[in-house]
């Protein structure tokens, strides 16, 4: 068994192409293997700046050979004379076989020509050199570029191909660039080229001459071992963020880590303001002491080992000191100005074409927040709730939010605090954006729940009002995000009032607008909008896809409830007798469906009516069900219920016809059908049940 290696030597790709390229590698070198019929080991990939490495393991050395039977022309033309005929000839030609390995092929549609023959056994290298070029061309990248007069899209000029099976070249061609056995290593620690006599002496090669640390796990491990110690020699810890360490670990070949330091008065500035400095802007972490107070050291992550350290560190401090003077200057211009003045602000910002200003937003937001506290039950918290709402997008005018876009509604609630606002207020400004996606933290106060539904509720009834509705991958208003915002935050907090009512609400409060569609035509398109995105994500748990949809399918009066159906009908399920269970609903829905215009309502029975026992013996045990299930709405006990009637319900089946020829009788046994579907119409959609 043999090595492969493949490296793409590039310009700096940007940090954020990294993960995806390794991926793609990986999936893409798996299936052209497989496709090849090329057994292999562990695919490994790796990535830097400049340079994507894809490694095959135990690679074998030829196709695996197989055995295929191929169809020639029908038997009756095949031979002319006891000669084989120009069809014939064709096909032995083609196939490159002979008469003696030709035989009978039976199929439906006659007798054929048919022969054996073994196909296979190409050498490894042959297939890697079509691989390869197809698997370079087809990584996919969010913004590719050409260059000079070629025709190849990469995402950076690319200057090498190296392409190693064990000891020989694997050669190509791509876009006029030759593959070769020659790598480059890091700018400044081993520039090279270096020729690799063998794929496996490719890491060695790399590491020891090149100077660069080719997996990114040990780029991280290096920047993590070596940056916790250098803070603990000052008493402190690293703040770690995972998705800036990820991007540190992509912008590195070589990783050094240097801890600087600034000035103490920049600790006035707040917290949040100063990492958002340093992350932001330079790359770098916080560090605190043991009590949780951010000491004046950061800490940087180098791709060079600098002939004079103490330089390169003043270098960074004096970049930071701006950018910290910078943040001091624009917190204490801030906190000359109130949020009275921001507001009327407000009024001369857009928030979006037809939409109005964000003065209007923010009034709307604190009307649709006195709306969310009574549909909550917070009654006690209607004035904070409003004033939330109303305060929501006041720091969008600040100074701070101007400079660094990212402290959005943090520093409302920092400037909420310090100007003597309700801490409930000024938390719920703090998290009125989160979360930020499908993994991002949820607010974890109510009022921070509320607003963040407001505002996505406000967005979401504005655009759809307007016709802005997400198409295929395009959604340039974020209106998935807001819509899944929702969903976990009604998990979150068990919120179970009507979303419906919510987004009719929300748009009612826009008043009069250019609307592109109807009232009545947007809050249908929400509601439809919304059920994709609940079924996106109940699909992401892991439940099934189907019972999802028949779960939505019998309504969706709020998150939460369509959650407890879902999860009570999926333990149904295990049930040794779900399937005849659902036979007989699926029975029911059937005969209902069909005549439903003979169906009484309310269905209502007479049990004068009843000609046969079974008929008696299914009404009393329907009542007794019903009983139960008013004094408890437990959807899983009308479950249990509805089962038990199966062995009665079974027997009238058997006993009576339901259609029968008289129109009272055939009323009264359809309203006992009917009855029974009222105990399991509201939980799940039986119809879209598969069993």
């Amino acid at each position: 068994m043999s090595t492969f290696v493949l490296e793409i030597g590039s310009e700096e790709l940007p940090a954020r192409f990294l993960a995806g390229e390794k991926a793609a590698l990986i999936t893409g070198m798996t299936e052209a293997l497989a496709t090849a019929n090329l057994v292999h080991g562990e695919i490994a990939a790796y990535a830097t700046p400049r340079r994507a490495t894809v490694v095959v393991h135990d690679l074998a050395q030829f196709e695996t050979e197989r055995e295929e039977v191929v169809s020639g022309p029908p038997v009756r033309i095949a031979w002319v004379d006891g000669k084989p005929s120009k069809a014939l000839q064709g096909f032995l030609k083609t196939q490159q076989v002979s008469e003696a390995d030709l035989m009978e092929l039976k199929t439906p549609k006659g007798v054929y020509v048919g022969a054996k023959r073994k196909v296979g056994g190409r050498k490894a290298q042959d297939l890697l050199a079509e691989i390869c070029p197809n698997l370079v061309q087809g990584l996919p990248f969010a913004k590719r570029m050409r260059w000079g007069s070629g025709q190849l899209a990469y995402a950076r000029p690319i200057h090498w191909l190296l392409a190693l099976f064990d000891s020989e070249v694997v050669s190509f061609s791509l876009d006029g660039l030759e593959s070769d056995r020659l790598t480059y290593g890091h700018r400044i620690h081993g520039a090279g080229p270096f020729s690799v006599p063998s794929a496996p002496e490719y890491f060695s090669i790399l590491a020891k001459q090149g100077g660069v640390v080719l997996d990114g796990d040990k780029r991280r491990e290096i920047i993590v071992r070596e940056g916790t110690s250098k803070a603990q020699a000052v008493g402190g810890t690293i703040l770690w963020k995972d998705s800036l360490l990820a991007e540190v670990e992509g912008l590195v070949e070589h990783p050094v880590p240097i801890l600087g330091s600034f000035d103490t008065g920049y600790l006035e500035v707040p917290r949040e303001v100063l990492l958002t400095s340093m992350e932001s802007h330079q790359k770098s972490f916080g560090v605190e002491d043991a009590q949780g107070k951010l000491l004046p050291n950061f800490l940087c992550v180098l791709n060079l080992e600098p002939q004079d350290l103490d330089v390169v560190k003043r270098g960074w401090e004096r970049v930071l000191h701006a950018r910290l003077e910078d943040a001091k200057f624009f917190y204490h211009e801030d906190l000359r100005a109130n949020f009275a003045s921001w507001l009327t602000k407000l009024d001369q910002v857009i928030f979006m074409g037809p939409l109005g200003s964000l003065g209007e937003k923010s009034r709307r937001l604190q009307a649709l927040m006195a709306w969310l506290v009574q549909a909550v039950g917070a009654h006690d918290k209607e004035a904070a709730a409003e004033r939330a709402g109303l305060l929501a997008k006041a720091d969008l005018v600040s100074g701070m939010v101007g400079e660094f876009d990212t402290l959005q509604g943090i520093m409302g609630g920092i400037y909420a605090k310090v100007w003597g606002e309700n801490p409930e207020v000024a938390q719920a400004l703090q998290e009125q954006y989160l979360p930020a996606g499908p993994d991002s933290p949820l607010p974890e106060s109510l009022l921070g729940a509320l607003l963040s539904m407001a505002d996505k509720a406000d967005t979401l009834a504005g655009c759809f009002g307007l016709n802005k509705i997400p198409t295929g991958t395009a959604d340039p208003n974020g209106l998935r995000r807001c819509a899944l915002g929702i969903i976990r935050i009604c998990v979150q907090f068990d919120f179970k009032f009507d979303l419906q009512a919510l987004f009719a609400k929300a748009l009612e409060l826009y008043g009069q607008r250019p609307w592109k569609l109807s009232p009545a035509e947007t809050c249908a398109k929400l509601n439809e909008f919304l059920a994709v995105r609940l079924q996106n994500y109940l699909q992401g748990l892991g439940h099934n896809v189907v019972l999802i949809d028949a779960i939505l399918r019998a309504g969706l009066p709020n998150v939460p409830d369509v959650l407890t159906r879902l999860t009570t009908f999926t333990a149904f399920q295990a049930a040794p007798d779900y399937v005849e269970n659902v036979q007989m609903l699926k029975r029911i829905g059937n005969i209902l469906q069909k005549q439903a215009a003979d169906i009484p309502n309310p269905p209502t029975w007479q049990a004068e009516r009843f000609e046969d026992k079974c008929e008696q013996e299914l009404a009393t045990a329907l009542a007794e069900c019903q009983k139960q299930v008013t004094h408890d709405p437990d959807y899983s006990l009308r479950l249990k219920t509805v089962a038990t009637l199966r062995p009665y319900v079974n027997k009238f089946f058997d006993t009576v016809m339901v259609v029968a020829p008289d129109p009272l009788v055939r009323q009264n046994r359809l309203a006992l059908l009917q009855s029974i579907a009222q105990l399991y119409t509201a939980i799940v959609d039986v119809a879209a049940l598969q069993i």
